[in-house]
C-alpha cells in the first residue's frame, strides 16, 4: 500500500455507532492527526456552494429560516430512502475528498505528526482504503451498536438503511491489518490501540 508523504495512513473501519471516532481520538493523543470526515462535512453545509446544491436537490424545507442547513431535516429527508442517500453522498463526496487531500498533504509535512489517521465511514466505498498503509477494523457486538446508535438519536430502521448502504462488515474485516474489539470498557480499547500504534510506529 502507498504511503503518502512520509508518514503512515491509518483508515478506521467499522459499523455504525462501533467507537471508530473514540479509536481515533486515542490515535490523536498519541500524536496522530485525524482527519474527520463528519466534521468536514459539517463545515460543508455551512458553504454556499454547497449548501446551493443541496437545497436545489432536496428542496428549501431543509433549510432553517437564516437559509442555513438544519442537519436533523436533511438527516430525515435522506436516512429513509437510499436513492437520496446516493444524491447527497454525490454532492458532497468530492468535496469531502478534496478537504481530506489537503490536509493529508499538510499534516505529511508536520515533522511532529506522527501518523494521519482517517475517520470516513465510506472510506473503502470511495476507494481510499488503497491509500492507507494500515486498516484497522472497531469490532462490536451489534446489540452494543444498536445501544449507542439510538443515544445518537438513530432509530433501528434507520441503523439498517445506513448500514445497507455501506460495504458489509464481513468484506471491511477482510480488508483489515489489525482489529480492534470495543465491547468491554475504554481501558482495554486503549490499550489496544496503544499495542497498534507501536507496532505501526516501530515499523514504520
Amino acid at each position: 500500500m502507498g504511503n503518502i508523504g512520509k508518514k503512515p495512513v491509518i483508515g478506521i473501519l467499522g459499523g455504525i455507532a462501533s467507537g471508530k471516532s473514540t479509536v481515533a481520538a486515542e490515535f490523536a493523543k498519541l500524536g496522530c492527526k485525524v482527519i474527520d470526515a463528519d466534521d468536514i462535512v459539517h463545515k460543508l453545509l455551512e458553504t454556499e456552494a454547497v449548501k446551493e446544491k443541496i437545497t436545489a436537490c432536496f428542496g428549501r424545507a431543509i433549510a432553517d429560516s437564516t437559509g442555513k442547513i438544519d442537519h436533523k431535516k436533511l438527516a430525515g429527508a435522506v436516512f429513509d430512502d437510499v436513492d437520496k442517500l446516493s444524491s447527497l453522498n454525490e454532492i458532497i463526496h468530492p468535496f469531502v475528498l478534496r478537504r481530506a487531500e489537503k490536509l493529508v498533504d499538510r499534516y505529511s509535512r508536520q515533522d511532529q505528526v506522527k501518523a494521519i489517521v482517517l475517520d470516513m465511514p465510506l472510506l473503502v466505498e470511495v476507494g481510499w482504503a488503497k491509500r492507507c498503509d494500515r486498516l484497522i477494523f472497531v469490532e462490536c457486538k451489534q446489540e452494543l451498536r444498536a445501544a449507542r446508535a439510538q443515544k445518537k438519536g438513530f432509530d433501528k430502521n434507520q441503523l439498517k438503511i445506513r448500514e445497507n448502504f455501506q460495504i458489509s462488515l464481513d468484506n471491511k474485516v477482510g480488508l483489515a491489518d489489525n482489529t480492534v474489539i470495543n465491547n468491554s470498557g475504554f481501558s482495554a480499547l486503549v490499550r489496544q490501540v496503544a499495542d497498534i500504534f507501536s507496532d505501526i510506529t516501530d515499523f514504520g
